[in-house]
């Protein structure tokens, strides 16, 4: 068979758009849609899921099982693809995130569902990889800005639409159609791509470095563990914890010494040469960090303090996610015509210093019109600095190490959004115990004390002068972790200001035609 799309095969800004790239595309973001929407969609579900099955001891397990799986072999999936050919490991991972999803939905027990959650998580790792290795594959750098707003709008769309899509699933069909609904999905998107998409086959000489997998898998596992269990399931200067930072230091430290031998590494410490690489990603982790503590606790804000239900503090994040969207697709329109990115990290950057320090003045008397002008202020700089990461980063390596660039990228990301959770969580957490104890003493002191998070029930349930110092708390809390935030996202800008605006590879508008590369038989 030919091959109907090969990397290289972009269109032009004024070229009309092949209908098989955009049924790539559209394939690609389906794929995109299933990573990001799939821990929204169960986070709803969880309750019917423990009230089925039981183990509630173990609930957290079932984040946690996926988690780990996703970000331990997501880098991985990215040096596969770049020594065995992307469209084959991409397609595996889809395979096997969709044989998680079935076999979580048939899950008996707590145990079977955690298990088949770490199947489901391996796949997961590599969806979000493949869809930017391959788009990297596909369309040159100068004209891969054009494509930010799509990446952009599914990522507000499972933001938005994943408590929605799950409450409305498990209430009309179960629990177990939260996973099945992967299914027809994935098939969609494996459709197409194994029709349309052509990519060329490799065959690396060299094998998989196992040792680097281990050591690297060891070392991501202990960090998202310490970030999981810390301050939670276990005290902070507990012995457990304290053996998993050991553990992850020593694999991690261990991982690079080994990489400076592997015939094969999984990854290439060499990218990191590249300055703007090792920018993007510091800013990466910046971002992660500060993106997901921000959607952790704003909806906690929002029910607690402005009395919103869980349903509507989803989309009172709409602000924020709106201006993300609109102001990713101008910058990616803008780097696609002048072919400079530059200044949107930079303005990215201190947008979200302003915007997260207007959020930490946030009290008991905000109104959601004044937190959703400061939710839109986040967003903007998160708009200018999500998609323009991963251009960066990619324009800076060559394209044999596209696929461990968009993953190693993406972990950066990943582990930035768990050190984030963690950090602006203890911080939280602590902040309300202590202002529950001041204002409610003993009373507030037992509220408290096995959760800082109390969910609209709990919280119902409380006499009136509780329920006031737990919206004081609340808003506290959050004061303490949007501070933090704002302070880490300085780091980001200090970044920025030093990344070098190299070309972008590939011709800007103006260029008549793009070069297609020569037709590979598959």
């Amino acid at each position: 068979m030919t091959d109907t799309v090969a990397a290289g095969a972009a269109p032009t800004d004024g070229a009309k758009q092949p209908r098989s790239v955009r049924v790539v595309l559209l394939a690609l973001m389906i794929a995109m849609m299933l990573a990001m929407l799939d821990n929204m969609i169960i986070g709803t579900a969880m309750p019917t899921i423990v009230g089925e099955l039981g183990g509630l001891e173990h609930l957290s397990w079932v984040v946690t099982a996926y988690t780990l799986a996703t970000a331990a072999s997501t880098p991985v999936w990215g040096k596969i693809g770049d020594m065995y050919g992307r469209k084959g490991s991409f397609v595996t991972s889809i395979v096997i995130f969709l044989i998680g999803s079935a076999l979580s939905g048939m899950a008996q027990d707590m145990g079977q569902l955690i298990a088949f959650r770490a199947v489901q998580g391996l796949g997961a790792g590599g969806l979000m990889v493949g869809v930017m290795a391959i788009i990297g594959d596909l369309i040159p750098p100068r004209e891969r800005g054009k494509y930010q707003g799509m990446m952009a709008a599914v990522m507000a769309l499972a933001m938005i639409g994943g408590p929605l899509v799950g409450g409305t699933i498990t209430d009309n069909w179960g629990w177990r159609w939260a996973f099945y609904i992967n299914l027809p999905l994935g098939v969609i998107a494996l459709a197409a791509i194994g029709v349309v998409l052509h990519l060329p086959r490799k065959r690396s000489q060299a094998g998989i470095d196992y040792l680097g997998v281990t050591l690297l898998t060891v070392g991501i596992t202990a960090i998202v563990l310490v970030t999981t269990w810390g301050g939670t399931e276990y005290a902070w200067t507990s012995t457990r914890i304290m053996e998993l930072i050991a553990l992850g230091v020593a694999s991690l430290v261990g991982f690079v010494f080994w990489q400076t031998r592997a015939a094969e590494p999984v990854v290439p410490l060499h990218i990191f040469r590249s300055r703007n690489f090792t920018l993007m990603s510091v800013i990466g982790f910046i971002v992660g960090f500060v993106m997901f503590g921000a959607t952790l606790f704003l909806p906690l804000y929002q029910q607690s303090v402005q009395g919103a239900s869980a349903t509507n503090s989803g989309l009172l994040l709409l602000p924020m996610l709106g201006a993300m969207l609109v102001t990713s697709m101008v910058a990616g329109r803008v780097t696609t015509n002048t072919g400079r990115y530059k200044v949107f990290p930079v303005v990215g950057s201190a947008l979200l210093i302003v915007g997260l320090y207007l959020l930490s003045t946030m009290d008991t008397g905000t109104s959601r019109l004044t937190s959703g002008v400061f939710m839109a202020v986040v967003g903007l700089g998160m708009g200018c600095l999500m998609q323009i990461t991963m251009l960066v980063a990619q324009n800076s390596v060559e394209l044999k190490d596209m696929g461990v660039a968009s993953s190693t990228t993406t972990l950066f990301r990943t582990l930035g959004s768990s050190f984030g959770v963690a950090v602006m969580g203890a911080l939280f957490n602590h902040r309300v115990q202590d202002v529950m104890a001041e204002r409610a003493g003993a009373l507030g002191s037992k509220v408290t004390e096995q959760s800082a998070q109390l969910d609209a029930a709990s919280l119902a349930k409380l006499p009136e002068a509780a329920r006031e110092a737990y919206q004081h708390a609340v808003s506290s809390g959050t004061h303490g972790a949007f501070l933090l935030g704002a302070a880490v996202a300085v780091l980001s800008l200090a970044a920025s200001v030093f990344v070098r605006e190299v070309p972008l590879k590939g011709a800007g508008p103006q260029r008549e035609e793009a070069p297609v590369a020569a037709p590979e038989t598959v």
